[in-house]
């Protein structure tokens, strides 16, 4: 179940990418973390750790990481 996952979102105020991604969420009714890496230095380093680069959006869906907003592997990680 969707709701099982615990969902992490890295983006930016200013990414067209991380806002689609965010509100596919909302809109699957999906709730997740959202970490702003222009403001959040922390969460800039953590996103890199997980993924290897500096791009956004980046999410982590169970420990699962997809770089940018790819729909098919967003939903087959969380069984949509």
């Amino acid at each position: 179940m969707a709701a099982e996952h615990d969902v992490i979102v890295y983006s930016t105020p200013t990414c067209p990418w991380c806002v689609r991604a965010k509100d596919y969420l909302k809109n699957a009714r999906i709730e997740f973390t959202e970490k702003d890496v222009s403001v959040d230095v922390q969460a800039a380093r953590e996103m890199f750790e997980i993924s290897r680069q500096w791009g956004v959006p980046v999410l982590s869906i169970g420990g699962n990481v997809v770089v940018g907003f790819d729909k098919a592997r967003i939903d087959e990680l969380l069984g949509l």
